[in-house]
């Protein structure tokens, strides 16, 4: 049976194209137990192949046929119609098995297209790290997850627990969670009573209107804010920069970590949040790169920043894409750190309080206004006007808080890849895991070959926030 995709989702598979791939992905590092090795994390996983036991979430395929009059919908395949030898592949690094070998593997693998005709993820076991441990891969299209809900699915499949054995792999049905207590369900002649209630049309009409009426002044005030330069979901152009460019299919992808411990610090120093300092970091890298090159606008830099709305839409379905956003003013043109953090931090307060004033459904309207001209480049497949609505796209994912495990194995690190899309070069993800923050840079590998200059940056920009004091 074809179940229908959103409409958000069909948009990454109608998009994409040989040059612009849509899928999402993670590196996750594992390290050893005490008396083991990666080969007994290889040998877990070869075991786990043969029996069978496939989540419903990586058994779902991208399907369209004339009963669907043309659109996406989901298919279900049964657990022997997966080959899960095509989804799992085994690679092995060459010598001297450190992480730019690592680096150079995930970025040609990220680079390549999943295969429609089957459901859309692969995972990559790579062994072969000089240091002993044991690498996992994982690619799945942006249809089927984003970032909040594949993290999600990462965490169902591990524990807390370091002692804990007899896991199941990251593909298999992961260890259902206790049911809450079911509603008592109401018969269906009183189910049928009510909805021919006069009160009940009445109550549902008025709801519909309410919402189709408040459509009028959200639109009017979030524009209204976009003019004047405020925060909120809309923005109405940025300026020209050399990440803003046509992009081929290649990808690069580096990361860099940092102790969680000092990004929270500075946050509670200068009354931000940690995304604010995170946001603050990308806008310092980004100005002192473009600075260097003679390209910096006299403009600032516009990002625009996902927002989850999963805690209050469907908290317990593991997939699909449910997110807002906002458009975040990156005070590039401003030289001092403390400056950058301050209209940063003002410019994301504005626009949270413009979505607290909306209902979800008004949020998740404004936020596909925000987005439209990316969506229409996306789906008309050339990059669009010459000034873009925004720059980037700077996403920070919360992640676990506690250590991890897999069969004792634990995660060391997790390193966020993602999307770089139509006119947009550069995809700047951060997500924290137990005490370190991980700011994953996924490229177009034409324009940005190289991301080491823009890693550095990001050292440079938190240790002047550190020394100058930014809560002054």
């Amino acid at each position: 049976m074809l179940l229908p995709m959103a409409p958000t989702d069909s948009l990454f598979l109608h998009g994409e194209s040989r040059d612009h791939p849509m899928h999402v992905g993670g590196l996750a590092i594992f390290t050893p137990p005490e008396g083991a090795s990666a080969a007994d994390m290889r040998a877990l996983l070869e075991t786990a192949l043969t029996r069978g036991h496939i989540n419903a979430v990586f058994r779902k395929r991208a399907r369209r046929s004339r009963t669907s009059l043309g659109q996406w919908g989901w298919e279900t395949l049964a657990e022997d119609e997966i080959d899960l030898g095509h989804h799992l592949r085994r690679d092995a690094l060459p010598t001297p098995g450190g992480m730019s070998e690592l680096t150079t593997l995930v970025s040609r693998s990220h680079s390549t297209l999943l295969d429609r005709s089957r459901p859309l993820w692969e995972m990559h076991l790579i062994e072969g790290l000089t240091d002993g441990r044991y690498a996992i891969y994982t690619k799945i299209h942006h249809a089927l997850a984003d970032g909040a809900s594949a993290m999600r699915l990462l965490r169902e499949s591990m524990s807390e627990e370091p002692d804990r054995r007899n896991m199941p792999a990251p593909w298999q049905v992961p260890q259902p969670p206790t049911p809450p207590a079911a509603p008592r369900p109401r018969s269906a002649d009183s189910s049928r009573q009510e909805s021919f209630r006069p009160e009940f049309w009445w109550n549902t009409a008025r709801t519909a209107a309410s919402e189709v009426a408040g459509l009028v002044p959200a639109t009017v005030k979030t524009l209204d804010r976009a003019l004047r330069g405020k925060g909120g979901a809309i923005s109405l152009a940025a300026p020209h920069t050399l990440f803003n460019v046509p992009i081929g299919g290649a990808r690069h992808v580096a990361a860099r970590s940092f102790p969680l411990e000092r990004i929270r610090l500075l946050a509670k120093h200068s009354d931000a949040s940690i995304n604010d300092i995170v946001l603050t970091m990308c806008a310092g890298a980004l100005r002192n790169y473009l600075h260097e090159r003679g390209a910096l606008p006299a403009a600032p830099l516009i990002a625009m920043v996902p927002v989850s709305l999963r805690a209050t839409d469907h908290p317990t379905d593991p997939t699909g894409n449910r997110v807002g956003v906002l458009m975040c003013n990156l005070a590039t043109q401003l030289p001092a750190p403390a400056q950058r953090l301050e209209a940063i931090r003002t410019c994301m307060n504005e626009g949270k309080n413009s979505l607290d004033t909306m209902s979800r459904a008004h949020v998740l309207a404004m936020s596909a206004l925000g987005i439209a001209p990316l969506g229409m480049e996306m789906l008309l497949g050339h990059r669009g006007p010459q000034r873009p609505p925004f720059n980037i796209v700077i996403s920070s994912l919360a992640g676990p808080s506690t250590p991890l495990y897999w069969n004792g194995f634990r995660l060391d690190t997790l390193h966020p890849i993602s999307i770089p899309t139509t006119g947009q070069a550069l995809n700047i993800t951060c997500t924290s895991n137990d005490d370190r923050i991980v700011f994953g840079l996924t490229s177009c590998r034409n324009t940005l070959p190289d991301l080491q200059p823009l890693l550095n940056h990001l050292d440079v920009e938190l240790d002047l926030l550190e020394a100058r004091g930014v809560s002054g």
